[in-house]
């Protein structure tokens, strides 16, 4: 073939694939051709094949090879029923007919593809940080102009794209020092215990990795509630941790109970060492709003058993019962007194991507950690530099979470105008969702006290559960699948939050506008009915 020495035997597959192609298509006759041009005969197909088989060879990574850890992972967030979710769209987009017309994906707390208006002033810092000639412009407001500039002034070369410190820019966490410091009555917060993050979620997983240690029954054990977001699972999962479950009291509106953690902790000190307490409030899925007497409750027992606290309070501000108040762990552990504050280890997390923003595709967010020992304060901030530094948008969005117009600024009554009507009308649509559900035969729903979904109890028939089991699936999942393919609706079965045995629920987010939601809910209550009917 001309292809150096030994023709197509000369050692390299895309050679010999061209070569066999050019023969058996007869390249090497006389005739003119165009250059580079390959006719595939099915000689040549079949020549080509015959060589690549010969040349493959097993693949390095497969899943028996592959990281057991990672292959343990589970996020039903984004599981099997996602993806099916995402088939049906490519159908519905190919014409194929349904029972409707779209897929309302009610499965994640992803505010602005629900329809949620960003925040006009944080796109509006965030805009002019990322744009600088923005800021001669007479179209922004100069309490914007002044936060950018700030920003800017903290970041290398004045630019949004320079890498920044590990821990976050200085001015930023010098301001989310300054935010908890007013949120939690004057409760002292160094900046120095501030690390900006992407998104709670790499806060969370970065302390859960250097907290993990030991082998066998030394193992670190980490006690999560359940039902659980499930980010605490996998996280688990991919550091080959132990996972302890300590279940919330369904029939006391998903209360946590010393004495369920108590025993679970005694349970594990069987098999691993039980270190890390997770508390999600308020609760994901379950909606609640822990009081005052729990949270004193839980920080007493973690001092007591000598726990590391994590409290995910990314929903802070989604709180819509009355009668109930977010406060925060930190808080509350300063105000039981020096024994407590001055030995409790706590690390707190909050995020730009709930609350009233919504801006989760930023992946802003913080971690405050105290009590860290100084050299694991060290350790920590290696950790994170090997990830170099956080979206750097993503802290400036933070800065806006943390540091809004205030009164007296000309941008504040357009905030807080916009801020008071998404948390309005996330509080009418708890007690809407929760109304509804309620009135569905079969159908159980605590009170939406806050967070962003509801997590209903279902009735599941014991013919419906059997077909489940022939289909090899979670019961739940059964029933999710079937709304899914009879509604378009999109919901995330129970089992993939975990619940008690014999129980089974679905969580949805209530982020869809209210006329939306209205439809959404009438659809489940239409499916729920029959699906009884069917399977009784």
């Amino acid at each position: 073939c001309g292809r150096g020495p030994g023709g197509c035997r000369g050692g390299r597959t895309d050679m010999a694939l061209r070569c066999a192609a050019s023969l058996a298509a007869g390249r090497h006759s006389r005739g003119p051709r165009r250059e580079g041009t390959v006719r595939w005969s099915s000689a040549a197909k079949a020549s080509a094949v015959k060589i690549n088989e010969k040349a493959s060879r097993e693949k390095i990574l497969t899943l028996e090879s592959m990281n057991p850890q990672v292959k343990a992972v589970e996020y039903a967030v984004r599981g099997p029923i996602v993806l099916k979710a995402g088939e049906i769209e490519k159908e519905l987009r190919k014409g194929i007919k349904k029972p409707f017309t779209e897929v309302i994906k009610a499965n994640i707390g992803d505010a602005h593809a629900m329809g949620q208006r960003p925040i006009t002033f944080l796109r509006q810092v965030v805009a002019l940080c990322t744009y600088p000639n923005l800021l001669d412009s007479p179209s922004f407001p100069e309490d914007a102009k002044k936060r950018a500039r700030r920003i800017l002034q903290g970041c290398g070369g004045n630019s949004l794209g320079s890498y920044t410190a590990s821990q976050g820019i200085n001015c930023i966490r010098e301001d989310v020092a300054s935010y908890i410091e007013r949120r939690d009555g004057g409760v002292p917060a160094d900046p120095d215990n501030i690390y900006l993050t992407t998104g709670a979620s790499d806060g969370i997983s970065a302390i859960l990795k250097i907290l993990i240690s030991g082998g066998g029954k030394s193992r670190t054990g980490v006690m999560i509630p359940i039902p659980q977001y499930p980010l605490y699972s996998a996280a688990i999962s991919e550091l080959d941790a132990i996972q302890v479950n300590y279940y919330l009291d369904e029939e006391n509106c998903w209360a946590l109970d010393v004495n369920e953690l108590r025993r679970a902790l005694n349970e594990a000190k069987a098999y691993c060492n039980p270190k890390v307490l997770c508390i999600i409030n308020p609760g994901n899925p379950t909606g609640q709003v822990q009081s005052r007497k729990c949270i004193e409750d839980v920080i007493h027992f973690a001092w007591e058993e000598k726990l590391f606290l994590l409290a995910d309070e990314v929903y802070q501000d989604n709180v819509y019962s009355e009668g109930c108040q977010f406060h925060s762990f930190k808080k509350i552990l300063y105000e039981m007194g020096p024994e407590y504050y001055n030995n409790v280890e706590l690390a707190s997390f909050h995020s730009t991507s709930k609350g009233y923003m919504g801006e989760c595709g930023y992946r802003g967010g913080y971690m405050e950690v105290i009590n860290l020992h100084p050299e694991i304060k060290g350790q920590l901030v290696k950790l994170l530099s090997v990830r170099l530094c956080p979206p750097v948008s993503g802290q400036a969005a933070m800065d806006i979470v943390v540091n809004p117009p205030v009164p007296g600024e000309e941008s504040y009554a357009q905030f807080i105008k916009e801020k008071e009507s998404v948390l309005n009308n996330l509080a009418k649509k708890a007690k809407l969702t929760e109304d509804m559900f309620n009135k569905i035969p079969g159908v159980h729903c605590n009170p939406l006290q806050g967070a962003m979904y509801a997590f209903p109890r279902i009735f599941i028939p014991s013919k419906a559960v059997e077909e489940a089991k022939a289909h090899k699936m979670a019961p739940d999942m059964f029933y999710c699948m079937k709304l899914l393919e009879e509604t378009g609706i999109c919901v995330v079965p129970g089992s993939g939050f975990g619940q008690r045995e014999g129980t089974y629920h679905f969580r949805m987010t209530i982020l869809p506008p209210v006329e939306k939601l209205k439809i959404l809910l009438e659809k489940v209550k239409d499916f729920h009915i029959k699906f009884l009917e069917k399977y009784a």
